[in-house]
């Protein structure tokens, strides 16, 4: 193991290498490493040519800019791109949109255990996770842009076993990797103790390494060899090349914060009454209803956005800890993060690695699921992926929303929000928003709803103002909120007329009142 500076260390990328890189989101981005990338590139045009393999990619979606992936937006550094969310840096997501790398966007799941396959030296993954959505090369086998198209590489195949359709995803033989720890001792041994998250470092190392390749990590601090305990090494010394001593600027915890926060790495815990309830709003009926569909002793995963505050509610009405919560990131129990800290959870029981999080999720693990939507047409296919030229990835979306047995698909009626009031437990639709999410056919399928109805999945999605559930056959609305007129404030905004149950009655009037609702008396 040899201790360089950041310059140092990039200098071993050579031309056209191929890159896998840490990072989730906001969180654990080795931005001193991405930087020095960026300034040899500047000062020398090398390394050019790059392939770069990531998870989410790191970034804050330009709330400042030039930080996580963002760096690597030179035309010429990076040719191509193989993720599983590419929306977090969004200079990087717009080079796909605009053709000018090739995007091959994958289910994060399956970026996270070809990761573990690579590093057995395994020719790939099979698995069912992305059949019938834009993933299945029936359809667009995992390709972002026409630049993917043109390059003619196959990155998904179609299988038949014992009369089942999988999908086999290939391996990307690795050549450098550039990770974060938060210590590194004399040997190189890798500790990742402020670090709030467990990326799937150990599994990219042993891609790399086993490939013949370079493992270059960031940490916070070298500390005497021994000093780090042997249940804390994340990454043996066996495995590092290269460490570098990073500026404490481009070591923070996230994002998010500028300050390290343990509560997000399980060395403290706070009192979950200091975790502020949310505002009434939109947001808070939609999080409401999912809240409503909650079971003790459940296991539940939360998306980012409307879907995470679900969570809040349930900590709000004192149900929090009948179930536990899940985030794709790794995290196990606990609250989690609002905003760009999603990701992270407070109180977590467990925070682990993320591949073996997509095996718990791909085996059957959860019992339900609070996902987010743009679009959703009337045979109940959701898009959360593709819009126009805007390619942003899935996420773990695809290996959620496929392999849970209840579904809540949670989003705003309108694609711009409304002007509301909540008066007496009903809804007053004071101005509506503009945009029409219920569509007659989504621009990609991020969600099969026939795959759905084959594996016997409940599908509800969730709006402020309606509820609908997908039966046989197709989009069935079954719940209207109270105030809101069914031809005027539902039917006039969609693309396509739903199926109407039978028995359509009205949303539980407690959604649009102050104060508690009194989930789980």
């Amino acid at each position: 193991m040899k201790i360089l500076t950041a310059r140092e260390a990039v200098e071993l990328i050579k031309d056209n290498d191929t890159v896998a890189l840490g990072g989730f989101g906001a969180y654990s981005a080795p931005d001193e490493l991405f930087a020095a990338v960026a300034d040899r590139f500047a000062e020398t045009g090398h390394p050019m040519g790059l392939t770069c393999m990531t998870g989410i990619s790191a970034g804050n979606f330009d709330k400042e800019h030039g930080v996580g992936l963002s760096r690597l937006k030179a035309d010429g550094l990076m040719t191509t791109l193989i993720a599983g969310h590419i929306g977090n840096p969004p200079d990087v997501a717009n080079l796909v949109g605009a053709n000018k790398i090739a995007g091959y966007i994958l289910p994060l799941g399956v970026v996270m255990h070809l990761f573990r396959a690579m590093a057995g030296r395994q020719p790939g993954i099979i698995s069912k996770v992305g059949l019938g959505t834009y993933a299945d090369p029936r359809e667009e086998g995992c390709m972002g842009n026409d630049k993917a198209r043109e390059q003619g590489r196959e990155i998904v195949k179609l299988l038949n076993i014992d009369g089942e359709d999988y999908l086999f995803y290939k391996s990307v033989p690795l050549n450098v990797c550039l990770l974060r720890g938060t210590y590194a001792d004399e040997d190189g041994n890798i500790s990742i103790a402020h670090e709030a998250l467990t990326e799937a470092q150990s599994q990219i190392a042993a891609a790399v390494h086993n490939n013949g390749g370079t493992v270059i990590f960031q940490v916070e601090d070298i500390v005497a060899r021994g000093s780090i305990p042997p249940r804390e090494v994340r990454v043996h010394k066996s495995l590092v090349d290269v460490v570098v001593k990073a500026s404490p600027e481009t070591q923070r915890q996230s994002y998010a914060v500028n300050e390290y926060h343990p509560e997000l790495t399980g060395e403290i815990r706070v009192p979950v009454n200091a975790i502020a309830p949310m505002k009434m709003s939109l947001r808070k009926v939609i999080a409401r209803r999912g809240a409503m569909e909650l079971k003790p002793g459940c296991v539940i995963n939360l998306g980012i956005g409307i879907p995470s505050g679900v969570g809040s509610v349930a900590n709000e009405e004192g149900i929090g800890d009948q179930m536990t919560l899940s985030l794709e990131s790794g995290p196990i129990g606990g609250v989690p993060v609002e905003g760009l800290g999603f990701g992270g959870s407070v109180n977590a029981d467990q925070i682990a690695p993320i591949p073996d999080t997509f095996d718990l999720y791909d085996g059957g693990f959860l019992d339900m699921t609070c996902l987010g939507a743009a679009e959703i047409d009337k045979e109940g296919n959701v898009n959360v992926s593709k819009f126009g030229t805007r390619c942003t990835g899935p996420g773990g979306f695809i290996n959620i929303s496929q392999n849970t047995p209840k579904v809540c698909f949670m989003l705003g009626f309108t694609a711009t929000k409304p002007e509301l009031a909540f008066e007496d437990g009903r809804l007053n639709i004071v101005k509506d928003g503009e945009g029409v999410k219920f569509v007659e056919k989504v621009q990609q399928i991020t969600f099969s709803g026939a795959y759905a109805r084959k594996t016997g999945q409940k599908v509800l999605y969730i709006t402020e103002r309606a509820v609908f559930e997908l039966r046989e056959g197709g989009v069935t609305l079954t719940e209207i909120a109270p105030g809101a007129d069914l031809e005027k404030d539902i039917l006039a905004h969609m693309g396509f007329k739903p199926q109407i149950a039978e028995d359509l009655k009205e949303m539980d009037s407690r959604l649009f009142r102050e104060g508690k609702m009194g989930l789980g008396k």
